[in-house]
């Protein structure tokens, strides 16, 4: 606690600072993810508050950022549309999907898993930050251009066929569940039909809209719509965030300007009496409990979703513990990347108790927060405060900002987001793989198809083929360059230095093998090449093992079909220096002592040669 306030006034400082900059991005961040901007502002209070005081490093400023929200878009339009496209009704599955998030991200600090997330590859992170890019800016065209698919009445009505097939599908299956027989009980199913009106076509309808035109290639298909349709006004008010956003910084860089952009358009449009569309409104006062969560709480309903709460979980442990690392190298100082995860799992858990959206640590808030003076804990709780009475006091003015100026802003964290410098690294990787008469590098496929998948597709299932690809080349370099050490391929080997004594008249009997680096998976298939290898006029094989470090359960088996194969053929095996490990391996499933005698494993060399000399005769 001491040490919390050893530096005040910059921590209080960084702090107002780096949350004068989290304000207009946590109220974007909220309007973009679809549960409006009050989602946004108390998960960067929460978020910014907690994970501060309970993480594991002092300069980190946190709250919704781009990457969680891009995943939270997701989980919010999918769990929207399957309860008829009420934010109501399905709030509390949301929220659920949102806090367990939170509990796995504790539960990975507390099991030590922050050490480990280092190792996920640079590819796979830099498609899916350049994808994350791609997916906000081409969402944010349409409301900066002032069209929502919802209120094109030419475009929803396209869906009221499908809608009525949906509110009919509705209707058989609450009765399935009521277990009413339909084919019996017909007249039950046409009461019930009549009792839909135009009103819930046009809702339905207005849901379907919005689904199709959701995601990359929903607003690619509705953007000629869209152009045809443009509100000129809103795109005023977007470039004008642009233009001042990338034209204010070249003045200074120590005012945000965003902060800036959202003043002065905020003004011009609300000074001016412009007729544009304000953002929904922020209920004043203090967030509400959402004791819905429990109340309401269906395990059918998050099922579908738990495997993207561990995703947004990663993806918040990634984004953290990487601008723990920025912050490192700027203060000289270690995070603990397990108190780190523990922190943000608290954050992220009372946040959406609260109806906030997910968040991680934010790279350019943390910056902002060490240039401006901030150094302990102090300075994260500080932002979460200064958003805190933001909220209370200035929810007002804060709920007649533009729609437009928000759509202009995350823009530009779009372009900001992506990774420029994995880009730009492209031409300069070698290619190291042939995909028919084309040569690739493996990492900028890995790259491509992750961003791809993510930006086109499912950003979940993108980062886990990413990294199953990845796995897969990695363990296929490692293989080749294993074999290749190994020498397992040529037959002719040089001799090692203690084996010059070897008698000459003895080399047509006995056949030497040398085994360097791990026996795994990846290395089996020139390892079973070795029986072909072996001289006809053979009758003992010596495996020098001693440089064997490791042996896995697929190597093991290629061990055991290669002995038994030279078993068949008459050959003894005899081991030499065989290391812990590989030994435990093979006793395990008795190689040791069935296939290979105590007798016939040696410490060394010498008392193999020993052996040698006195039960090998020459027959060649």
């Amino acid at each position: 606690m001491k040490n919390l306030f050893s530096n005040i006034k910059g921590d209080a400082f960084g702090g107002i600072t780096a949350g004068i900059v989290a304000l207009p991005l946590a109220l974007a961040f909220g309007v973009s993810s679809g549960l409006g901007p009050s989602a946004g502002l108390y998960g960067a209070i929460f978020i910014s508050f907690f994970a501060a005081l309970f993480g594991g490093t002092n300069t980190q400023i946190s709250g919704p950022t781009a990457p969680m929200t891009a995943v939270s878009m997701v989980v919010i339009a999918g769990i929207i549309a399957a309860n008829d496209g009420s934010i109501e009704k399905a709030l509390p599955a949301i929220l659920t999907v949102f806090l367990l998030a939170g509990l796995m991200q504790i539960g990975l600090g507390a099991i030590g898993l922050g050490k480990y997330i280092r190792y996920i590859p640079y590819p796979v992170v830099s498609g899916f930050m350049t994808a994350i890019g791609v997916i906000i800016l081409v969402t944010q065209i349409l409301p900066s251009i002032g069209y929502y698919p919802k209120e094109d009445m030419d475009f929803v009505n396209q869906y009221k066929p499908q809608a009525e097939e949906v509110i009919l599908e509705n209707i058989l299956k609450d009765e399935a569940g009521e277990g009413i027989l339909v084919l019996e009980n017909f007249k039950e199913t046409i009461s019930r039909a009549e009792k839909i009106t135009q009103d819930d076509i046009l809702k339905e309808s207005q849901t379907l809209a919005a689904k199709n035109a959701s995601g990359v290639l929903g607003a690619i298909k509705v953007l000629p719509r869209a152009v045809k349709n443009i509100n000129w006004l809103e795109l005023l008010l977007a470039l004008g965030t642009i233009f001042i956003i990338y034209g204010f910084k070249r003045i200074t860089t120590k005012i945000p300007s965003t902060l800036v952009a959202l003043i002065v358009m905020s003004a011009i449009a609300i000074l001016f009496n412009l007729d544009y569309r304000p953002i929904p409104e922020i209920p004043q006062g203090l967030p509400e409990l959402k004791t819905e969560i429990f109340t309401n709480f269906s395990l059918g309903s998050i099922t579908p979703y738990i495997f993207t709460a561990l995703t947004l979980s990663l993806l918040g442990a990634i984004d953290s513990l990487l601008t723990s690392v920025v912050a490192d190298n700027m203060t000289k100082t270690k995070h603990q990347p397990n108190k780190e995860l523990v922190g943000q799992g608290i954050g992220n858990s009372i946040a959406a108790l609260f109806g906030g959206i997910p968040g991680a640590g934010a790279t350019i808030r943390t910056v902002v927060n060490i240039n401006s003076g901030g150094k302990t804990k102090l300075s994260g709780m500080i932002a979460g405060i200064l958003l805190f009475i933001i909220l209370l006091a200035l929810a007002p003015v804060a709920s007649q900002i533009p729609a437009a100026v928000l759509a202009g802003i995350l823009i530009t964290v779009g372009i900001g987001v992506m990774d420029y410098k994995g880009l730009r690294a492209i031409p300069a990787l070698p290619k190291d793989i042939k995909l028919g008469p084309l040569k690739l590098s493996s990492e900028v496929l890995i790259m491509l198809v992750v961003l791809v998948l993510s930006s086109f597709w499912d950003l979940v299932y993108a980062v886990g083929i990413g990294l199953i690809i990845a796995s897969l080349m990695f363990m296929k370099k490692i293989g080749d360059l294993t074999a290749e050490r190994s020498d397992v391929k040529p037959l002719k080997e040089e001799a090692w230095a203690d084996e010059s004594e070897f008698p000459a008249k003895l080399k047509e009997e006995v056949f030497i093998k040398h085994l360097k680096g791990p026996l795994f998976f990846g290395s089996t298939s020139d390892f079973q090449q070795l029986t072909l290898q072996i001289p006809e006029t053979a009758s003992i094989v010596i495996l020098r093992l001693g440089r064997m470090q490791y042996m896995d359960q697929s190597g093991l088996y290629a061990m055991e079909d290669m002995l038994q194969e030279l078993k068949a053929k008459g050959v003894d095996v005899l081991f030499v220096n065989v290391l812990r490990q590989p030994r435990y391996m093979m006793e395990r499933i008795d190689i040791i002592p069935d296939f290979i005698s105590e007798d016939h494993i040696f410490k060394s060399f010498k008392e193999c040669l020993t052996w040698i000399k006195e039960n090998v005769k020459d027959e060649y």
